[in-house]
């Protein structure tokens, strides 16, 4: 029985015995539960190591396709719990917080979409994966970061689209592609907030350093980047490039894989306008600790649950996605 305090909270509340081993704990449970832990390239060092996926927002839901598994433990943010439960139905998937949401995803309320889209007919809507289950049910198509550009290449040049809701990855795009997409007015706090007068002048620091940006970026810090690409596509490149060190504008939980796929390379976190620390972490992501891990999949909740007609109406732009992927990279 889940305490009421727990689910005022959103998150399971209880003291964890002193000296406990939370990995082994955790590892455990999996093998006792037959859970399966997907994370983010977001989260915390520690978590990504105990995952048995971890990807960008593309390729979890690459990998959420035909779990076998009965329980899904997600360690990322609400919206990606539940497209794995709208791609996985009757499975259990949980997460440890359901605090962690996305400033992205709640720029963007059902009811103003709805209505921005009605103001405007004969436009096709393309929405980035970082939205709720109720705004992916109003798209003809998601795309993440990864595929977003090649999934809007792909519709006729002369189709009218709405992009919704990041304006910094939407102004990308048409830049890239010569579109002039209606673009919803949201975007990511953490991508918002990088210093371009810190990047600068870390770029005078360190004249040989390449600038790796991801395209929620503001348009200055895009324009100055030697390198644009999705969190994955950032680590691919790196292993790619000739160069030793980077200054990487994005996420700081990416620099973990970064550093353990490529140890020989400098990886140098681009700074927040307010930092002391140079680093520029998500608030909700980080939110997801080893102890509510634990937690989660000792008592199984939290619990992500979408209603079915709104999941069977947000599967449609899913599916749509991942076909358009897998055609467009062949």
């Amino acid at each position: 029985m889940i305490k009421q305090d727990w689910m005022n909270k959103g998150y399971i509340d209880e003291p964890i015995p002193q000296g406990l081993d939370l990995a082994a704990e955790i590892t455990r449970l999996k093998k006792e539960k037959g859970a399966l832990l997907m994370a983010h390239y977001y989260q915390k060092g520690e978590i990504q190591d105990l995952a048995d996926v971890i990807g960008d927002s593309l390729a979890l839901a690459q990998k959420a396709v035909g779990v076998k598994n009965d329980i899904i433990l997600l360690a990322g943010v609400h919206f990606m719990g539940e497209t794995v439960k709208i791609l996985n139905p009757d499975k259990k998937v949980l997460i440890p917080d359901f605090n962690a949401g996305c400033s992205l995803a709640d720029s963007c309320q059902p009811d103003d979409f709805a209505k921005f889209i009605k103001e405007h007919p004969g436009h096709k809507v393309v929405s980035y994966v970082n939205t709720s289950a109720e705004i992916k049910a109003m798209t003809d198509v998601v795309v993440t970061s990864t595929n977003a550009l090649k999934i809007v290449e792909s519709f006729p040049k002369d189709q009218k689209l709405i992009f919704g809701p990041d304006r910094n990855l939407g102004s990308y795009i048409n830049s890239k592609t010569g579109r002039d997409m209606l673009l919803w007015d949201g975007a990511c706090h953490v991508h918002e907030q990088f210093s371009l007068e810190k990047i600068i002048e870390l770029k005078r620091q360190f004249p040989e350093a390449e600038l790796i940006a991801h395209p929620e970026c503001k348009h200055q810090v895009i324009v100055l980047a030697d390198f644009v690409g999705s969190t994955a596509a950032l680590l691919n490149h790196i292993g790619k490039s000739a160069a030793k060190r980077f200054i990487v504008a994005t996420e700081s939980g990416i620099l973990h894989q970064m550093q353990k796929s490529y140890p020989d390379k400098d990886l140098i976190p681009a700074p927040p306008v307010d930092s002391t620390c140079g680093c520029n972490n998500c608030n909700f992501m980080k939110l997801n600790t080893l102890e509510k891990l634990y937690l989660t999949l000792k008592y199984e909740w939290p619990e992500v649950n979408v209603d079915p007609e709104v999941a069977r109406k947000a599967r449609r732009p899913i599916d749509e996605m991942l076909r358009l992927s897998k055609n467009l990279d062949k």
